[in-house]
């Protein structure tokens, strides 16, 4: 492995890992106040097409970054809808803060 791979490796490893106490707060707390559902959404889908041009052209590293990065920020952004929308109905119909 040459060093402008392994760079690449370490920051992808650092960026997909960054994700990762964000979803662990949500599971364990419950709390998604501070997300911001459209800051989530155009990440996800700028992720997508990063994960798209990691097929396009046959890079591994690229691919595998950004495949978990998408599944991380993806779990963020649902399970924030998901929790949003529950209050939503707890509080018997009253617009959820997105």
């Amino acid at each position: 492995m040459d060093n402008t791979t392994l760079i690449g490796m370490i920051a992808a490893v650092c960026t997909t890992a960054a994700f990762v106490p964000q979803v662990l707060q949500i599971l364990k707390s419950g709390n998604v106040d501070g997300i911001s559902v459209a800051m989530y959404s155009i990440l996800t889908f700028g992720v997508a097409m990063w994960l798209v041009y990691g097929i396009i052209l046959q890079d591994l590293p690229m691919f595998l970054a950004n495949l978990v990065t998408f599944l991380l920020s993806s779990s963020v952004l649902a399970l924030t809808l998901r929790k949003r929308f529950q209050n939503r109905r707890n509080l018997g119909g009253a617009v959820p803060h997105i």
